[in-house]
């Protein structure tokens, strides 16, 4: 027992000081001039409540001390925990260079069954007041800080919003006024109006964000913000809003109020739209314009904190959208293009079934789409999500599969929280969507060796795509089918990045070309397992444990 332990002991040091001395090379050498470019982004996405848990002491608001089924209830995870482990170097050395979590706004305080067992809103779909941070997440000075200091090591913030439905009706929490919301009918998805003038399922108030009628604060709120002390600064900033845009005080445009004041007041760099289907699309449309109006105002009050001239990202969720669609999504009697109504992005539903073909289909077919009709846009291509009941690698059996397809496709890279460390998505005792949203495994990371030997994968392969664009949002050019080897180019103004990258080698030593990619005579670097070759007639030779090849200059 006492050997075994020691031998834990001795890898996980061997493994963390790889990792710091990796990072600490990637900063001196390149870090500092690579531009952070959205369409190559790694996005780390995370349910605020299930990754980490900082503050203790804000487990337990409202009375919400029911029975709930199993992961359906708060279990603790909170902005602070994840300031955390910003602080710790977590991110950094995974190569992540955005976070998305899940919404933080306060949720219904109670809880319902929807036939999964009863269940909170800790996942942060169930909005309650969209102008308030529910306490079991943290406070908007928590918030404020964590910008602070995702900002501080390179790293954008992605909030979650949700404009197209407020929280279930319970006895604790009462429905929206009539002119707010509808009941019903529940949605069939036979059409664009039967998808987006419904309620998604029975007791989810749909939010009648299509309406041009004009509505009051809904009383239960005037209430809750007179209690709180704030009724009048609410009203204020809202008369403001409304006077400086022109538009008409329906449900959909106080909404669109109350999450742009986020990007105003904190810096935050893109929203992930939930539901978006699920609406007309010119809420959308508005929501970009004052997304992009909110982002201007807080570089301008804060010139001193902006990190580049990037434009406010916004990536949409469609469910069910394919990238083989390009521009649009077909409701059947209806197509929409929400690239042209305030998305730079939309989530790529279609990757976990691309990502069961070989390398080069992938690879060539993504760069091909991405530098073709939807160049200036991209996709967000995941393998498993807190949503997807059918992901990649449900069984946990291919975890450096998974992370070879995503971190070297091209499109922006979503690494659902424990991808890297391979927690169970199998959870047994769970209904429904609750077995993907178990707590992050940090004990695995710290004591199993075979989870810090994939976890040094991801962030091997993480920290080259974080430091070559190219990767991606370059152009594939396949240059050996055998030993499978392409390469990765962009170019940008003065700023040029190219790469050359080997899969399925042999173990020791290996010859790969680098076709008219690198010049002769010209020193390389195998990022993975940091060795030095120089190209000779075109080819270099490494000679390294590893079956992959990461070439940079």
């Amino acid at each position: 027992m006492k050997k075994n332990t020691a031998l834990i002991l001795l890898f996980t040091m061997a493994f963390f000081a790889s990792c710091s001395s990796t990072k600490t090379i990637k900063k001196n050498n390149s870090i500092s001039e690579t531009p952070f470019v959205w369409e190559s982004a790694s996005v780390y996405f995370l349910l605020t409540d299930r990754f980490n848990n900082g503050d203790k002491s804000n487990d337990l608001n409202f009375n919400r001390n029911k029975t709930a089924g199993k992961l359906r209830g708060f279990e603790g995870g909170d902005i602070l925990g994840i300031s955390k482990k910003i602080d710790e170097g977590y991110f950094d050395k995974l190569g992540i260079n955005a976070i998305w979590f899940t919404p933080i706004v306060e949720q219904i305080h109670d809880a319902v069954d929807e036939g999964t067992g009863l269940s909170y809103g800790f996942h942060g779909y169930w909005a309650r007041d969209w102008t308030a941070l529910d306490p079991n997440f943290g406070t908007k000075k928590d918030l404020a800080a964590l910008v602070q200091k995702a900002h501080a090591h390179g790293i954008r913030i992605i909030l979650d919003g949700v404009i197209n439905h407020t929280g279930p009706v319970t006895n604790d929490d009462t429905i929206w006024p009539s002119d707010w919301v509808r009941t019903g009918p529940q949605c069939d998805y036979k059409s664009f109006e039967t998808t987006t003038v419904c309620t998604l399922v029975k007791n989810l108030p749909d939010v009648k964000t299509e309406s041009n009628q004009e509505v009051t604060l809904p009383p239960f709120l005037i209430e809750k913000w007179k209690k709180e002390g704030r009724y009048e600064k609410e009203v204020t900033s809202l008369d403001a809003f409304f006077k400086r845009t022109g538009y008409p005080r329906t449900p959909k445009n106080y909404i669109i109020k109350w999450l742009t004041d986020y990007i105003a007041e904190y810096g935050i760099d893109g929203y992930r739209a939930d539901t978006v289907k699920h609406t007309n699309e010119s809420v959308w449309s508005d929501f970009k314009t004052q997304c992009n109006y909110a982002f201007a105002t807080w570089k301008k009050n804060n010139p001193t904190k902006v990190l580049d001239n990037n434009s406010f990202y916004t990536i949409a969720e469609v469910y069910n959208y394919n990238i083989s669609a390009g521009k649009y999504f077909d409701f059947g009697d209806k197509k929409v293009n929400y690239y042209e109504n305030g998305f730079n992005n939309m989530i790529n539903f279609e990757f976990k079934w691309d990502a069961q073909k070989n390398y080069e289909f992938i690879f060539s077919k993504y760069s091909k789409i991405l530098n073709g009709e939807l160049k200036g846009y991209s996709v967000l291509n995941y393998l498993s999500s807190h949503d997807d009941g059918g992901p990649f690698d449900a069984a946990r059996t291919k975890n450096k599969e998974t992370a070879t397809k995503l971190l070297l496709s091209p499109g922006l890279a979503q690494v659902y929280y424990g991808d890297e460390s391979a927690r169970s998505l199998i959870v047994e005792g769970t209904e429904g969507d609750a077995t993907l949203r178990s707590m992050m495994n940090w004990d695995d990371i710290t004591t199993n060796s075979d989870t810090q030997k994939a976890l040094l994968h991801w962030q091997k392969l993480g920290q080259f795509r974080k430091n070559h664009p190219a990767i991606g949002a370059g152009v594939h050019q396949e240059i050996s089918a055998q030993p499978y080897t392409f390469s990765r180019t962009y170019s940008k103004g003065n700023y040029t990045d190219k790469v050359v990258v080997g899969l399925d080698l042999a173990i020791g030593k290996k010859e790969l070309s680098v076709g008219t990619v690198f010049s002769e005579g010209t020193k390389l670097k195998d990022d993975y397992s940091g060795k030095e070759a120089t190209v000779t007639n075109g080819k270099i030779t490494i000679d390294s444990p590893f079956d992959i090849v990461l070439l940079e200059k």
